[in-house]
């Protein structure tokens, strides 16, 4: 009985966070992991790598249990989210506000850890991560902000294990961001009458259905082109110009089932197809990067 209830708790906050969605940012955390233990020409360090799986764990905990308490009050107006752990009365406001100081100040200490530069950068980055929750009462360029929060995960992964700044890592953090928030643009179009009622800013709400969909796919162009700048640059063979490719497939077949007036597949669109999207890409890359 006592393992059942810890169990269910366990599940409350996983859902709480959206567990599941770690396989956005987190394959290219690993790239870029991957990539700075190249550079380095140092055997792979177990504990490093724990170390930044953690930080990844923390961090997104603290975003989105911040996510979920900022939100309550919108959460409970709103018929599609209604049901989440908060405004469902699953986990209190207060339960959750700690769960978020507590997994920030975790976040911080693990980042001691690793080298004195991620220290010092750990607040700025929680400061990131967290802001998309406050953005979108005041601005519709929320979605680059959510995408920023993610594109740290490649480089903050290679600061880790370098302590220095490169271009391949950072090339690779702008196409995140632009991956992630034109896939983020696509999965508002949900709210964007929600949002629109509420004073809540959105791209769809700012540009209409037609036009955010349009801004959506020019980000994801770019994204495909800067993720070539970076195989250029840094040399990547076969492998990596496979997952790409696969990468693209993926990216781009989810605006041919997402339409400004059929919005019934947005969640394939936005979990599945980028799930897969981003896992596929960052094991051809790092299965190359080894080879």
């Amino acid at each position: 009985m006592m393992f059942q209830k810890i169990s269910a708790k366990l599940n409350n906050y996983l859902s709480l966070v959206k567990f599941a969605h770690s396989i956005f940012a987190l394959p290219f955390a690993l790239l870029g992991f991957a990539l700075a233990t190249i550079h380095q020409s140092d055997p792979l360090s177990w504990k490093l790598l724990f170390l930044v799986l953690i930080c990844m764990l923390f961090a997104r905990n603290t975003a989105m249990s911040f996510n979920r308490w900022a939100d309550r009050h919108i959460d409970e107006a709103n018929p599609r989210t209604a049901l989440r752990e908060i405004p469902a009365r699953i986990i209190g406001q207060r339960a959750a506000l700690a769960f978020c100081i507590v997994n920030g100040l975790l976040f911080v200490v693990a980042t001691w850890f690793i080298n004195p530069l991620c220290f010092y950068l750990s607040p700025i980055a929680l400061l990131v991560i967290m802001g998309y929750s406050i953005t979108k009462r005041f601005t519709a360029l929320s979605h680059f902000v959510l995408g920023l929060g993610l594109a740290l995960a490649p480089t903050g992964a290679y600061l880790a294990v370098t302590g220095n700044f490169d271009w391949i890592p950072v090339i690779i953090s702008v196409s995140v961001l632009c991956w992630v928030s034109g896939f983020d643009i696509i999965y508002a179009l949900q709210d964007d009458e929600f949002d629109l009622e509420n004073h809540l800013h959105s791209i769809p709400v700012l540009l209409g259905r037609k036009k955010a969909l349009a801004l959506s796919l020019i980000l994801h162009i770019l994204t495909v082109v800067l993720l070539i700048l970076a195989g250029l640059h840094g040399n990547f063979k076969a492998i990596y110009w496979v997952g790409l490719g696969i990468f693209s497939l993926l990216l781009f077949y989810q605006h041919t089932i997402v339409k400004y007036n059929d919005i019934r597949r947005v969640n394939l669109a936005f979990f599945t197809l980028n799930g897969i999207a981003s896992i596929v890409f960052s094991v051809f890359a790092i299965t190359d990067l080894f080879l």
